[in-house]
């Protein structure tokens, strides 16, 4: 079976976007890449991974992106070339680091991948990246297609080197996530050797120590590196113009959105009045040929994705170079041409077009989504977000609940990212009442345990998934350890990084590798610093019932592990526990009084309404057998058997 790993230049393989930037970072001659789960960009590292067996390269999944772009930055300071990736929130998370990164430069080329999610399709916020070059001062780079993912990847590393930088590159959802051809060029041959040179001058940035200081001296050579920078981006193969060469509508664009425009002004057939300057190397700019194609237009259309970050940074182009280029009409974000945020598609781009260029545009596609959302509101059940069959959390939310509402002191829950963020929701029983970053949870519940001597006497409850914790919640944890915090914290133990393929963490037997490795275990590292912990299986409603209730009352920092591994884990995939059914003598309908209380407020996928029996229903088909349902349900209607 062919592998992304072969070496076989000239050969033509369909790749997803993040396989084609592994592929690139492959021929670079990378040899060392960490980074933490994210969507849309954790198939950088996975790609990587299952790689690293046939060619010289070491791959970790870190314990969260910080930490991920420290082990990539040690192996480029020993002359490695190295890489880390990440979703845009874990640009926030590695931007400390990051800011010292650019000051000290790097030795080995170092690259940066960071894939931001247009319309926060698998994230709690549209973050947008690419301020984060412009802020430390370091190269960005936006691949425009799949073919152009592995070439620019590859040079990236190049230009990382020549430049001593890192050099971020920046993906986004469809880039990363769609598919496309992409033509093999050779992987290298020998592996470099890691030599860390550390004993020359301090200023000395090939043989001296790798530091952020003297300041001043640093922060001139960051701003040398973006001129050089700027230089060689004029004339960068990345950089493309298609259209007339005096186009009455010039669309400037990048990354995915090169696409949209393309498709756009096919679907207007526009190609002799529009030009699109599609720009790879977004910063720092190159100004010369911006000028160039601004020059020869009078309207200018910024086609992008989140902000208006190259509308803003050519807006300033054009302003200084007014007297040169003449006074321009310009279109994008800013005055509402195109939606501020959301993903963009070529529909969109054409509306837009159409309207600026006075051409009569229909969307083609409405019709069809008019007949298909009438044919999904006939025919499709009416289903929101939940969460999965079989879900250990969702036991884990009804007993936290059941205990708060039993306790009546209007207690409540802080939260973070992970799967479990769907508490928020009806399937969470609206649970969580603050959802923030990775790890906030446990702060803010620190926060408010803290708030007695100004008359809070509610009970705080705080909880976060396994690889959460190691990733961010240590810090808070020891935090409200120190100050004497009141808050229980619930460790929600599903076995692994589950909203995201179930990537290892410090608390798995395994790396990214698949070595074994040494498992940091949560109850004894809490135990470590001083707080009383105790573990509980969450599908054991009743046992765990009293723990929660239990500690419930008592005061100051104490944690509860709710260990039950996620149903779609690979250890559980597919195996039932239990072989659940509704005894129909026992259901009483609507006659029970319970208000449908299995199928309105537990909610599982896996329960069902039948209106013609007036009873609920198992569906056997999604059922993942975890018997949960059977103690809820009032009159004992719901069985479980092992099967």
């Amino acid at each position: 079976m062919p592998k992304l790993s072969d070496n076989s230049a000239g050969d033509e393989r369909l790749l997803m976007g993040n396989e084609a930037i592994a592929r690139g970072a492959l021929e670079a001659g990378l040899q060392v890449a960490a980074g933490y789960p994210g969507t849309p960009s954790s198939e950088i590292v996975d790609s990587l991974s299952k790689a690293a067996g046939d060619v010289p390269l070491y791959v970790e999944w870190s314990a969260n992106e910080k930490v991920s772009m420290e082990v990539a930055a040690a192996a480029s300071f020993a002359g490695l070339r190295s890489l880390c990736a990440m979703k845009q929130n874990g640009i926030n998370v590695a931007s400390d680091f990051l800011l010292h990164l650019a000051g000290s430069g790097i030795r080995g080329g170092m690259v940066i991948v960071s894939c931001d999610d247009p319309g926060a399709l698998s994230s709690v916020n549209e973050g947008e990246s690419r301020h984060f070059a412009r802020l430390v001062e370091i190269p960005l780079l936006e691949p425009g297609e799949f073919q152009e993912a592995k070439d620019m990847t590859r040079w990236a590393f190049e230009l990382s080197e020549q430049l001593g930088t890192p050099v971020m590159l920046r993906s986004v959802t469809r880039m990363s996530h769609a598919s496309g051809i992409v033509r093999f060029d050779s992987l290298p041959g020998k592996p470099r050797r890691a030599v860390f040179r550390c004993e020359g001058f301090m200023l000395d940035t090939d043989e001296g120590p790798m530091v952020s200081a003297p300041v001043g001296y640093r922060h001139e050579m960051q701003q040398e590196r973006i001129r050089r920078a700027r230089e060689l981006f004029e004339a960068s193969p990345f950089n493309t113009y298609e259209g007339p060469e005096r186009p009455e509508l010039l669309a400037v664009t990048c990354s995915a959105a090169a696409l949209y425009c393309r498709e756009a002004v096919s679907m207007l057939g526009a190609a002799g009045r529009v030009g699109i300057l599609k720009i790879g190397t977004t910063w720092p700019l190159p100004v010369g040929l911006v000028k160039m194609r601004l020059a020869a237009a009078e309207k200018v259309i910024f086609v992008e994705e989140i902000l208006p970050f190259l509308e803003e940074n050519v807006k300033v182009i054009a302003a200084e170079s007014a007297r040169e280029i003449g006074v321009k009409t310009f279109y994008g974000k800013n005055e509402g041409t195109l939606p501020m945020n959301g993903e963009l598609n070529p529909d969109r781009v054409a509306a837009a077009m159409a309207g600026i260029l006075g051409i009569p545009f229909g969307d083609p596609a409405a019709d069809y989504r008019r007949q298909a959302e009438a044919a999904a509101e006939a025919m499709a059940p009416q289903r929101g977000q939940t969460f999965c069959p079989g879900c250990p959390h969702r036991a884990s939310f009804w007993l936290l609940q059941e205990a708060l509402h039993l306790d009546n002191r209007k207690g409540f829950v802080c939260g973070d990212i992970g799967c479990y963020s769907l508490a928020l929701l009806p399937c969470g029983f609206n649970s969580l009442k603050t959802l923030h970053a990775m790890g906030s949870g446990m702060g803010i519940a620190s926060g408010f345990g803290k708030l007695g001597a100004f008359g809070m006497d509610q009970p705080v409850v705080t909880v976060c998934g396994d690889s959460t914790f190691y990733h961010a919640v240590l810090p808070a944890l020891i935090n409200a350890i120190h100050h004497r915090a009141d808050v229980l914290m619930a460790i929600l133990d599903n076995s692994g990084t589950a909203m995201t393929g179930f990537q290892p963490h410090p608390g798995s037997a395994v790396n990214a590798l698949g070595e074994p490795a040494p498992h940091v275990d949560i109850e004894t590292l809490c135990r470590s610093l001083g707080v009383s912990v105790e573990v509980r299986d969450p599908f054991d409603l009743a046992e765990t019932r009293r723990a929660v209730n239990r500690l419930l009352e008592q005061g100051g920092v104490r944690v509860l592990v709710l260990r039950q591994s996620c149903a779609l884990s690979p250890a559980k995939r597919a195996k039932r526990a239990f072989r659940v059914h509704v005894d129909d003598a026992a259901c009483l309908g609507e006659s029970c009084g319970c208000g449908r209380f299995c199928t309105r407020v537990f909610r599982c996928p896996g329960l069902l309404w039948d209106k013609a029996a007036g009873k609920a229903r198992i569906d056997e088909v999604i059922c993942a057998g975890c018997g949960i349902c059977s103690f809820i349900c009032p009159q004992g209607a719901i069985v479980k058997e092992v099967p």
